[in-house]
């Protein structure tokens, strides 16, 4: 007869999803992960497999919800310039930076499916932006001479810049410019 778990896998990944956003993949070993999930070894191995996988799974799930945030951020009826402008200021205002980023800087050039993940997460953004800016466009939000994919594109690359340097030392005045040039860009 299976032993019954003692522990909410529900939480237990949670928790090594911060874990792993505040140390990185490579910078957590397994002995870390026992301590700070309170669970056995064992039990991690049997239940998420390995620390590789563990991590993936962690990213999947900070992947679902950040999406859904997003998704849910740029598709509210009315204008959406506002909501855009809004979405860069909070990426400028995050310390913790982002796991994707995370992921794309010390795992994306060695490991195939940390790759596939970062990418999918990037088009996923992209598409999002460039949805909400081509009806911010349709809107009369947006000049016609701007083209929505090359904005989102843009806005892409600057939010995740942004997230690297949140995680540098006094990024204030580098974020608070990397805002005002995007900010001008949608006028």
């Amino acid at each position: 007869m299976a032993r019954t778990k003692e522990f909410d896998p529900d939480q237990v990944l949670q928790r090594a999803l911060e874990l792993f956003w505040e140390r990185g993949c490579e910078n957590t070993s397994m002995a870390d992960l026992v301590e700070h999930l309170g669970i056995a070894r064992a039990s991690l191995y049997a239940t998420f497999g390995s620390k590789r996988e563990l991590y993936l799974k962690a990213l999947a799930r900070y992947r679902e919800a950040t999406d859904t945030a997003l998704v849910e951020a740029l598709s509210q009826p009315g204008p959406v310039l506002p909501a855009v402008r809004d979405l860069i200021e909070r990426y400028a205002r995050d310390p913790r930076g982002c796991l994707v980023v995370n992921t794309a800087v010390e795992l994306a050039s060695r490991d195939d499916q940390a790759a596939r993940c970062v990418e999918a997460s990037w088009t996923h953004l992209e598409a999002t932006l460039t949805s909400a800016l081509t009806r911010a466009r349709a809107q009369g939000e947006l000049p016609a001479d701007k083209d929505p994919r090359t904005l989102a594109r843009f806005l892409l690359v600057i939010f995740q810049g942004m997230r690297v340097i949140a995680r540098t030392p006094s990024p204030e005045d580098r974020l608070r410019d990397a805002v005002t040039q995007a900010q001008a860009l949608l006028a």
